[in-house]
C-alpha cells in the first residue's frame, strides 16, 4: 500500500479515518493528523465579537469586495492622476519629458494601488493605503505650485 494511505486522515466531521479500514469516506482529503492542529486556527467570528453598528451594515462580505473595488479603481485612478502631477513638477528636465515620464510612472502606481486593494487585510487598510500618499503628493505639488 501507498504510505499516505498508511496514516490516520481527518476527515470534515472531525473525526478520524484509518485510511483504508473500514467504510470508504472523504476523509482521505482532508488534512493528515500530525498538521492538523497547526493548518487550523480557531477565530471566534460570532457577531458578539463584532462592532455592533458596523455588524448590521456590513454583515455580508460582499461590502468589502466592494469597497476594495471602489478603492482600487478610484483611489487607484487618484493616485495616478496626482503621481503625474508631482513627477512633472518634482523631475529635472524639460517639463514634456518629466510629463510623461510620470504619465508612465502612473500607470505602473496605478496597477499597484489594484493590487494592494486586494492585498492588505481590510478595505480599511486599503483605503488609507492608496489616498495617504494621493494626499502626500497632492499636498507637496500644491506646494510646489500645481492647481494655482
Amino acid at each position: 500500500m501507498n504510505n499516505l494511505l498508511d496514516k490516520k486522515y481527518y476527515n470534515r466531521a472531525g473525526s478520524y479515518d484509518d485510511a483504508g479500514h473500514g467504510q470508504p469516506t472523504p476523509a482521505r482529503f482532508g488534512a493528515p493528523v500530525l498538521f492538523r492542529s497547526t493548518c487550523r486556527t480557531n477565530v471566534d467570528r460570532s457577531p458578539a465579537t463584532a462592532s455592533p453598528r458596523f455588524s448590521t451594515l456590513f454583515a455580508n462580505p460582499r461590502w468589502g469586495v466592494l469597497s476594495r473595488s471602489l478603492a482600487a479603481i478610484f483611489g487607484g485612478y487618484a493616485l495616478a492622476s496626482v503621481t503625474t502631477v508631482f513627477c512633472a513638477l518634482v523631475l529635472p528636465g524639460a517639463r514634456g519629458q518629466a510629463v510623461l515620464t510620470g504619465m508612465l510612472l502612473a500607470i505602473l502606481v496605478a496597477a499597484c494601488a489594484a493590487l494592494w486593494a486586494f492585498a492588505t487585510r481590510s478595505a480599511l487598510r486599503a483605503w488609507v493605503g492608496i489616498l495617504a500618499p494621493t494626499l502626500l503628493m497632492a499636498g507637496i505639488s500644491r506646494l510646489l505650485g500645481a492647481w494655482a
